[in-house]
Formats: C-alpha cells, structure tokens, sequence
C-alpha cells in the first residue's frame, strides 16, 4: 500500500505542477508582436470614358485602424505606399481615407483579420467636385496647340588627318645584361621611342594606325595604351631590340559640335485634359496655339506655368526616359 501511495502521490504533485503552468500562461501572455501592413496603390479620376481616368497626383493618403496610423502623398503617375505598423493579434479594421481639394474624399475599407494582410494593388477612383454653375459666362477657346521643342545632338566631321613618323635607334645583337629596357625574352638591349598628336580645340582623333614601315620590324613591338580610344591627345610607343627602326603613326581628325533641331508634335486630348510626351535630350518647352483666334506662343518653363492651363509632367521608370506631360484647362477655358 505504501507503493500506490507513493505513486498517487507523485501523480498529484504532477497535476498541481501543470495547473500552475498554465494558470501562470493564462495570466502573463506575451506581448504581441508588430508587423507591417504594406498598403500601394494608384489614384485616378472616376470618368465612364476610360480614356479620362487621369492619374491624381497629391493625394492627401491616411491609414489607420484606430490605434496606429501612417500617411503619404500620390506621385505625378497617381501611385501611393505606405506601411501601417499594427499589432499581429489586432483585428481593427483598416480605414485608408484620400483627400484633395478638388475631388470628393473618398475612404477604402480594408479586411483587416488577426493574421490577414491585405497585399492587393487598390485602384482609388476619385470623383472630381461639382463645378459651380456658370451664367453668362463665356469661355475662351483653346485651338490648334501644337508642342513645339529642341533637341541637340552632337555630331562629328572628318575634316582632315594627322600623320607622324619616328625612329627608334638601337644596336643589334647586344646582350641585355640586365641593362633595361630589354627585349620580352630578357636577352637583347632595346631602346623605346614615342610620338604624340593633338588635334586641337574641339576636336578628337579616330581610326589611329601605328606601325612599323622600315628597319628590322619583326623584332619591334607597338604600345597602342595611348591612342586606342581616340581623344584630343594621343601617344604611341614602340620598343626595337635589333637595329634602328622606323614608325607611322596616322590617325582621322574629326570635329566635334552641338547642333539643334527644333520639332513639333501635337498632343491628344481628352476632355479638358490635353498629354503628350517628350524625348529625354528635349529643351525650350512651348506650346504654340490659339486663344479666341489669337495665335500665341506660352513658353513652358521650369514651373510648366500656363495662364489657361495647370500642368505636371513625370519621368517614366524605363531605360528612354520619356516624360510625360499632362495639363488641365483652368476655368474659363474650353477646347
């Protein structure tokens, strides 16, 4: 009997020990552990015509479960991310609310479960805010815009060529004896000899030839370090281990100069939104038109300032760099 006593006992103590443990469990949970809820997205004009849904840059973006919140603006592409840090066990919905002036605010409600991360890509189309009634009020016509711009590109001319010769003296057949330089087996004494050419301001040497034209050329090698790329300067070495030798150095001279060509395009538009886009080398932005019949010309300028328009432009992420430019007629103004 004293056996089972022990044994029950022991059975006992066990119980109280795992009763404890989870009591103690129950009572001290470990803290929860943030994450990061990434929310991205583009912003855009709601329109029933595609071809109208404009990005919308500036776009006031705020995140937030109630607890934690994070906020951002929209680019010139209308494209947003935020991260929102929130707890792992949280399961406070997610309320992304948009603001600008000139659209109607707009609030996205995100499924926000304890473990659930919402990772699509949200589409936001904004309404734009009713424009008030006009009576009596004439617009002014928008006609016949054409962008007109300049590109520069450097061109190149051969006007002419260079030719040099040199000598490079030595004595046959005596034995290097460690007398630099020497030839590439170590064994004959050598001698080196250069030449060098400018092609003057503003213009650079091209197709450059060195060889050697007279003497023992098979025992004669050519450095070619200084005028393989060409340039304003370029040098050339050579190294004669027999008897003296001779080299021609030729080389094409071409001028280097900036032309501009001045081009033209025309953009498309839609509604009270004309687009267009431009070569990344483009410079002296304008665009030429017709206001009420009056042709004018609104140069561009840094701050794509126009008295009839409000414009943005943005750089594509892709290798061409394209920009892309977008305005908006002002109020007032019609196409």
């Amino acid at each position: 009997m004293k056996g089972k006593d022990f044994v029950w006992t022991m059975i006992a103590v066990a119980v109280a020990i795992v009763a404890v443990l989870l009591v103690r469990a129950h009572w001290h949970k470990p803290p929860s552990i943030r994450r990061t809820v990434p929310i991205e997205g583009a912003v855009i004009r709601r329109d029933p015509d595609t071809r109208k849904e404009l990005p919308i840059e500036n776009v006031a973006v705020t995140a937030s479960d109630g607890v934690v919140s994070a906020s951002t603006e929209s680019d010139a592409s209308g494209y947003f991310r935020l991260e929102l840090q929130r707890q792992v066990w949280s399961g406070q919905p997610i309320v992304v609310h948009f603001q600008h002036a000139d659209f109607e605010p707009f609030d996205l409600n995100l499924e926000a479960g304890r473990l659930l991360i919402d990772d699509k890509l949200h589409v936001v189309a904004m309404e734009p805010v009713p424009e008030l009634a006009k009576t009596n009020v004439k617009e002014s016509v928008v006609s016949n815009i054409r962008v007109r711009y300049t590109i520069n590109s450097r061109t190149e001319k051969n006007v002419g060529s260079a030719v040099r010769t040199f000598q490079v003296v030595n004595q046959g057949n005596v034995p290097c004896e460690k007398h630099l330089p020497c030839s590439p087996d170590k064994k004959w004494k050598a001698s080196k000899g250069s030449a060098s050419l400018d092609a003057g301001q503003d213009n650079s040497f091209g197709n450059v030839r060195a060889s050697c034209i007279a003497g023992p050329c098979p025992f004669t090698s050519i450095d070619s370090s200084g005028f393989e790329h060409g340039g304003r300067y370029i040098t050339v070495s050579a190294l004669d281990w027999s008897n003296t030798a001779t080299f021609l150095l030729e080389a094409e001279v071409f001028h280097t100069a900036i032309s501009s060509n001045v081009r033209e395009s025309y953009p498309v538009i839609f509604g009270r939104t004309l687009n267009f886009t431009l070569p990344p080398t483009q410079e002296g932005v304008s665009l030429e038109g017709e206001i009420d019949g009056a042709p004018m010309v609104f140069p561009l300028g840094p701050d794509l300032y126009l008295s009839w328009a409000n414009c943005s432009a943005r750089t594509n992420n892709e290798k061409d760099k394209t920009t892309v430019y977008r305005c908006e007629l002002k109020p007032g103004y019609r196409f």
